[in-house]
């Protein structure tokens, strides 16, 4: 048996892996945007080494944006930018987040504040 979101019950079918129902309901419920937020703040994390001083980070339609606290770090990851974003794209695409495009350029741009 294997859900059915239109009728918001179970039905007879095939056996369904696991993986796949994670995928199907995540996609159902409309919490991919959500996820594909946190995917990107987890990399800005791991990517800059600036966890500690990151105050918050907004990710929409490519945008990156990331509030800094220390105007020291703030400069030196300017400089950087597009080393980051090159590596917070790979990191993503090692994740197995893409942008539908095929290019595999998921963040466009970062803006530091």
């Amino acid at each position: 048996m294997a859900y059915d979101s239109r009728k918001n019950g179970l039905r007879r079918q095939e056996a369904v892996g696991m993986e796949e129902l994670v995928r199907q309901f995540i996609r159902d419920m409309r919490l991919t945007a959500g996820l594909d937020r946190q995917r990107v703040s987890d990399a800005w994390t791991v990517v800059s080494g600036a966890g500690r001083y990151t105050l918050d980070v907004n990710f929409d339609k490519g945008v990156m944006v990331c509030a800094i606290s220390s105007s020291v770090v703030r400069n030196q990851l300017y400089f950087q930018r597009d080393s980051l974003l090159c590596r917070i794209n790979e990191y993503l695409a090692s994740d197995g987040l893409s942008d539908g495009e095929g290019d595999g350029i998921v963040v466009r741009t970062l803006i530091l504040k």
